[in-house]
């Protein structure tokens, strides 16, 4: 029993002993009614009941019972082929007179495993994960908590937000978690995770929420807005979930922030909202649309904020405009702040790029900018990703001098290049930076400032979102020898 509620009863009984010796002792009428009137005041002093505080204990047992038949452990089987490190050398005398091997195979087999967690999302076998975890793979195995296998398949998956969707077959219907409004969760609030981590399925650990809307985790290019909890997450628990003590799924572990590779109590998911959406959207088309501005924006620091007169460091200040965009034509400028988008105020760079990237493509949307001192309103209409990847190779021939095309399969083979990275130049300006550092066509770029070249729209968004003035690295192979190395340059 609560001490508020003892301080109700016991002001509940001294008032009857009150009221009763008053009574009894022959109170004149009128003092009876004195005294009631007190009751009112009295009664209205105390607080309105509060709801019972959870019982830890039985709490975190009732989550765990009830979400574990829908956490699964996934083993992942990934294949692929590797460059042959030896390569180099197959033509060095030396590599010839003590291996005598003339002939040596450009690559190799190579299997690896993986393994992780996932949530089973409805009856019909739909399960949310990680990217990291099932992207990718050549094969997926899912066991459940009571000990069924299954051989899964991709539905989906979004690199961006590091989520995916996999599938299994099953005939009866499955266990399967409710997610709760991870927007609605406070900091300092008990939560459960639940996964595999190292392999030892239905582990449950607990902590609290640590933060929100936790950024530049990961890759910058990506989608983010972790919660950050201390909850233990260690290698395995990646796509498990996040609970209330309502036993609803807030977010999906993801990411942990360690220097010795366990936990540290530095852990990050991806909230529910952000999730269930991405999984709705993969389930109906298998793949992500999203909208596209056009600006390459960055937080406010207190100095410019003092500098333009804005009251708060709220908004997100647009340092470039990508020619040709949706932000060029609706007129926003470099030195804008974008206070708020839809009607919803932006807290910062990234609340922005999120709230742009919902937005479908060729709908109208409402800016708030702050512009010579005052608020102002503008009207953009959003473009898609395609129009993205166009306008972007257009703008990088401008700052550049070069044309880019993706490197076909039979590249790939002969060069020993992965599949699905790097970019192959189809047209070099002499003028331009990278001609001018003898770089030709049918060359390739790998990498860009030691980011890995995932295709042309990759390659696009990357450069344009680089400022002038900077120096780049790049990592370019020639395509007469083969031969790889680095590069660097000055950007326009």
């Amino acid at each position: 029993m609560n001490q508020l509620l003892l301080k109700r009863r016991y002001v509940s009984v001294a008032l009857t002993l009150m009221l009763v010796s008053l009574v009894i002792s022959g109170c004149k009428e009128q003092s009876l009614a004195q005294t009631t009137a007190v009751l009112p005041a009295l009664t209205q002093a105390l607080p309105p009941p509060q709801p019972a505080a959870y019982n830890l204990s039985t709490a975190i047992a009732k989550v765990a019972q009830t979400a574990i038949p829908a956490v699964v452990h996934i083993e992942v089987t990934q294949r692929s082929e590797v460059n042959n490190s030896m390569l180099p050398f197959e033509n060095d005398p030396f590599f010839h007179f003590f291996f005598n091997g003339p002939h040596m195979p450009r690559k190799f087999k190579q299997e690896m495993k993986g393994i992780g967690s996932g949530i089973l999302m409805d009856a019909q076998g739909h399960i949310l994960t990680n990217n990291h975890v099932a992207g990718g793979a050549s094969e997926i195995q899912v066991t459940l908590a009571d000990g069924r296998h299954y051989s899964a398949k991709v539905v989906g998956t979004d690199p961006k937000t590091d989520l995916a969707v996999i599938k299994i077959q099953e005939s009866d219907r499955l266990s399967h978690l409710t997610f709760g409004d991870s927007d609605k969760v406070g900091v300092g609030e008990w939560v459960v995770a639940i996964g595999a981590p190292r392999g030892l399925d239905q582990t449950v650990t607990q902590g609290i929420i640590s933060a929100k809307h936790r950024t530049g985790i990961s890759d910058p290019s990506s989608y983010q807005d972790f919660l950050q909890t201390d909850a233990p997450i260690n290698p395995g628990n990646s796509g498990g979930p996040l609970l209330n003590l309502e036993g609803e799924v807030i977010g999906i572990n993801a990411a942990i922030a360690t220097d010795s590779g366990g936990s540290e109590g530095i852990g990050f998911a991806i909230p529910s909202n952000m999730a269930v959406k991405i999984a709705d959207t993969l389930i109906a088309h298998g793949k992500v649309e999203r909208g596209w501005l056009g600006v390459n924006i960055s937080d406010l620091k207190p100095d410019t904020t003092k500098s333009i007169g804005l009251p708060s460091n709220n908004g997100a200040l647009v340092a470039d405009i990508v020619k040709g965009s949706p932000a060029a034509e609706a007129g926003l400028k470099r030195g804008d702040v974008v206070l708020s988008y839809q009607d919803k105020p932006v807290a910062d760079s990234s609340a922005l790029r999120n709230a742009v990237a919902d937005t479908p493509a060729g709908q109208q949307a409402k800016m708030i900018i702050w512009r010579d001192k005052r608020r102002q309103e503008l009207v953009v209409k959003i473009g898609s990703m395609e129009d993205a990847v166009r306008t972007l190779v257009a703008s990088v021939d401008d700052r550049l001098g070069v044309t880019v095309r993706p490197i076909t399969p039979k590249e790939d083979e002969k060069y020993s290049i992965d599949p699905g990275e790097g970019v192959a130049l189809a047209t070099v300006s002499p003028k331009g930076i990278f001609g001018q550092v003898g770089l030709e066509p049918k060359d390739f770029i790998l990498q860009v400032n030691g980011q890995t070249i995932k295709g042309v729209d990759g390659f696009a968004e990357l450069l344009s979102s680089l400022p002038a003035k900077q120096p780049l690295v790049v990592l370019a192979m020639d395509h007469r020898s083969g031969q790889s190395g680095y590069m660097q340059m000055m950007l326009n």
